[in-house]
């Protein structure tokens, strides 16, 4: 039983001594044992894959997303079906490209007249 609770931080972003023991505990030789049923430990090795498979924002086509995602494990499919699911990367067409996170808005223009 885990100690830490399966719900991520309010950030998405997890503490990086918890992401390196969810790696540990899933990849070995440089390949993925199998994906985490638990969601928060999912996301970790998602977003571990999508920093693997797509370095930057280049437009892939599909068979090299899957050459890359099969060096890792060999249900390609599954992880890049996966990978879209979680929002970390958009198909458009046979083309895959990584989404990057969203910068958070912009504070509220504070310079006009005081509220009375």
């Amino acid at each position: 039983m885990s100690i830490v609770p399966d719900i991520p931080p309010p950030d998405g972003q997890d503490d990086p001594a918890y992401e390196a023991k969810v790696r540990h505990a899933y990849l070995r030789k440089g390949r993925l044992v199998t994906l985490p049923a638990r969601e928060r430990k999912r996301r970790v090795i998602l977003r571990f894959l999508v920093d693997e498979v797509f370095p930057d924002d280049t437009p892939i086509p599909e068979r090299e997303v899957n050459e890359r995602l099969a060096r890792w494990h060999p249900d390609f499919a599954s992880l890049r079906r996966h990978l879209i699911d979680a929002g970390l990367a958009t198909r458009d067409g046979m083309t895959y490209r990584r989404v990057r996170p969203s910068l958070p808005d912009a504070p509220a223009d504070r310079t006009g007249p005081p509220l009375v």
